[in-house]
């Protein structure tokens, strides 16, 4: 009766006390979530103010009222509370008056230094800002033009030159600023002179100066042996020495995670201390700790120190937060089941780091142990290890599906099979045997690992030549229904029709994106920096116009893959420079395409015939008139941007001028050849603004409505000139800028329609 008292004077019932809990658990993460979606930052003291008036709302209410009330407040604490740890760290930023601005600081290098031939990049901690009335972020990545200076937890008094962090912002592929924000990268620069002074005697510093003498010992005992770059990502969290075509092999095969210091690893490390204290307590039992104490102490302990040991970086912390959960959760002998015990690991790992809603690992990682307890949930027999470990990998399998189409738009149909060969012998065997030769000075320990790394690459070779399916951008609500599928899929014994499940899963797999109307053309200025690509989609054809010069799985081949492009009826390159045809011959390697048309045969690249940009040249797709405008036969001018390729491009109504690099005086002669029928609603500004170039001239025949610039963030050119906007002020024409809108959606029909990226998806995090 006490009990049944007690429970009936707080409004809610036994029953309804269990969701309770768990609804602040949910409510929590699902408004930390919510604020790292939203446009712009709100204000949390107006957040806390109603939070306020929704508590005293709830204590109004009983049973299933009070608890939804209480999911709506922690919706609303998980907003609010996200919101202030981002204000904080907006007031770290750099301000605009600050930029490119010499500034004076002391700062102590962090992590390990990657030197190249031309210079070091480096990761820095702030420790004291010099220049008055200076405001920098506390942590910084810096260029230097000096390699193998900069010691890992060394000091330095430099001057810099910095700069906001800012990366071309595409719809598709991998997006760095939201990368730096969650890694709390608010700025980045260059180093101008630097003054030693000392090592730094922090903790950090100590174990980064180890971490580095662990790297050199590798590379000592094996030299440029490939397995050496493996070892010294797998103990020290060192990345800097697997080549590209490696970490293109990882991708393939859906391994990627296991070269990386990740949950798996870190809980196998904790996992196996466990184990060797466990087998050592047999012996000598403890008096004094309880047994599950003990281990769970030295799962934590281990932890740690291989946390400690990659880096302290945010996936280690993640990891080692989730385990400080379930070992306190073990040591306090509560007993809670294993979904609450996931929704507080999680909600304690946002709340020490809100912004790691941000980085894939983390839904990957506890998307993938929620998959594995709701697979196991109702067995009423422990099935075999071997058949448990064969239901897991089934279980993570299908769960990652739809992550990892929905982050990285591929899903590796070799993936299964390689992670069920690679997890248990990298995680197992080298990863553990690893951390062991490093820590021995016994250097035959390292050639041992070396060969075992050996075997891992022969297999993941064998295994990269299967088939990648890439996928298009899918739509939120097919990827949630895909999801729904997935869970469904996986169910526990006992569910009804759980094969129907991977019938949700087929409108994700059959997504074809959109394409424009007959009569309508489609173009995408991509933002590639200081460069130049655009592609060009009418109903059944595609064109690209020139690649940039980023390699083109950075920028350009996410954005092709991501619009459903799999091949071209066209490239054209406009002329050879590398900002304009620099991966064109990587573009051609990974697509096939119909015809190659070039400003220059300097740029030809591959073994297909190519076509030279002749004035006259037409053709029309699906209603949409093509004509090559230039180079002019005729014009001796030097220099390759005056062979640039015109392109120009007309619906029924409205047009887009494509115009390369010209210079004025091929604009003169455009004028002179072409005249009215240069007319265009858009055009894009040739030479990237450059003062060269847009003459009046030229802007009055042409008379866009819209002049688009594509150019590189503060680019060393002074891209686009101050005396070029003011002539396309002149003409009326509205500038638009990829380096301020990111990359432009221009759609050609009897209207113009434009729209910038960092309008479109703004994010309050994202730079505008």
């Amino acid at each position: 009766m006490k009990s049944a008292r007690s429970t009936a004077g707080t409004g809610v019932s036994r029953a309804s006390a269990l969701p309770c809990g768990m609804t602040w658990l949910i409510g929590f993460v699902c408004g930390v979530t919510l604020c790292a979606l939203l446009p712009s930052l709100p204000d949390w003291h107006v957040l806390a103010l109603a939070g306020g008036v929704l508590a005293l709302g709830s204590a109004a209410l009983s049973g299933w009222g009070r608890v939804l009330g209480h999911g709506a407040l922690m919706v609303l604490l998980g907003v609010g509370y996200a919101a202030w740890r981002a204000d904080l760290r907006m007031a770290r930023a750099l301000a605009p008056e600050w930029e490119m601005q010499p500034l004076s600081l002391v700062v102590i290098v962090r992590g390990l230094p990657s030197v190249t031939s031309t210079g070091s990049r480096l990761l820095v901690d702030v420790e004291r800002i010099e220049t008055a009335s200076a405001v920098v972020p506390a942590r910084l990545r810096l260029a230097s033009s000096q390699p193998g200076r900069w010691r890992a937890g060394s000091r330095w008094r430099v001057r810099v030159k910095l700069h906001a962090a800012r990366a071309t912002a595409n719809p598709q592929g991998f997006d760095v600023e939201q990368w730096m924000w969650a890694h709390g990268l608010m700025a980045s620069g260059r180093v101008i002179s630097a003054e030693p002074l000392g090592d730094a005697s922090d903790v950090l510093a100590r174990i980064d100066r180890l971490r580095a003498r662990i790297v050199a010992r590798v590379e000592r005992v094996l030299g440029g042996a490939r397995a050496a770059s493996l070892i010294n990502a797998l103990t020290v969290g060192d990345q800097q020495g697997i080549n590209r075509l490696d970490w293109q092999i990882f991708a393939r095969t859906g391994v990627t995670h296991l070269v990386s210091i990740s949950g798996l690893h870190i809980g196998m490390v904790a996992g196996m201390a466990a184990l060797a204290l466990r087998a050592l307590l047999k012996l000598w039992p403890p008096t004094r700790w309880p047994l599950r104490v003990a281990l769970a102490l030295a799962a934590l302990a281990a932890a740690g120190v291989y946390a400690l040991l990659a880096g302290w970086s945010v996936p280690t912390q993640r990891t080692f937060f989730m385990l400080w959960v379930a070992a306190l959760l073990l040591c306090w002998r509560r007993a809670l089941a294993p979904f609450q015990v996931w929704w507080l690991a999680l909600s304690a790992v946002l709340l020490l780091d809100p912004f790691a809603v941000f980085l894939p690992g983390l839904w990957l990682s506890f998307g993938l142990v929620a998959a594995l307890m709701y697979s196991t949930l109702g067995w009423r027999r422990r099935p075999g290890r071997v058949h448990a470990m064969l239901l897991g990998q089934w279980a993570c399998s299908v769960m990652s599906l739809v992550p990892l189409i929905g982050f990285f738009a591929s899903f590796p149909l070799v993936s299964p099979l390689a992670n069920l060969l690679a997890i248990p012998w990298i995680s197992i065997v080298v990863a553990p045997l690893a951390l062991l030769a490093v820590v021995f000075p016994w250097d035959g320990g390292l050639w041992l690992v070396s060969w075992l790394a050996q075997g891992f690459f022969w297999v993941i070779e064998w295994l990269a030549r299967a088939p990648l399916v890439p996928l298009p951008r899918i739509p939120w609500s097919l990827l949630a229904l895909g999801l729904f599928g997935s869970f469904w899929l996986i169910a526990p014994p006992g569910m009804p029709g759980r094969a129907l499940g991977a019938l949700l899963l087929l409108p994700m797999l059959s997504y074809t994106p959109a394409r424009p109307l007959p009569g309508v053309v489609w173009i995408s200025v991509l933002d590639v920096g200081q460069g130049l690509s655009v592609l060009v989609r009418t109903q059944r054809h595609n064109l690209l116009y020139d690649t940039g010069a980023l390699a083109a799985d950075q920028v350009l081949l996410p954005q092709l893959t991501g619009l459903g492009v799999r091949h071209l009826d066209a490239l054209v390159l406009s002329h050879h420079d590398s900002d304009h045809d620099g991966a064109a011959a990587e573009v051609v390697a990974a697509l096939s395409v119909a015809e190659l048309l070039v400003g220059q045969s300097a740029s030809i690249v591959g073994r297909g015939a190519a076509a030279r940009c002749a004035p006259g040249r037409r053709w029309s797709w699906d209603g949409i008139r093509f004509e090559v405008l230039a180079p002019l036969l005729a014009s001796n001018l030097p220099g390759n941007n005056a062979q640039s390729c015109v392109l120009r491009i007309a619906s029924q109504r409205q047009s887009m001028l494509l115009a390369g690099d010209i210079p004025a005086e091929v604009e003169a002669q455009l004028v002179e050849r072409y005249g009215p029928h240069l007319a265009s609603s858009v055009l894009l500004a040739p030479h990237h603004g450059s003062k060269t170039s847009s003459s009046l001239l030229f802007l009055r025949n042409v008379a866009p409505h819209w002049a688009v610039i594509s150019s590189g963030y503060r680019n060393r050119y002074g891209h686009p000139h101050a005396s070029v906007l003011a002539n396309y002020h002149a003409v009326a024409a509205q500038v638009l800028r990829t380096d301020q809108l990111g990359a432009l959606e221009i759609r050609l029909s009897d209207t113009v329609e434009v729209h910038g990226y960092r309008q479109t998806a703004a994010r309050y995090w994202r730079s505008r």
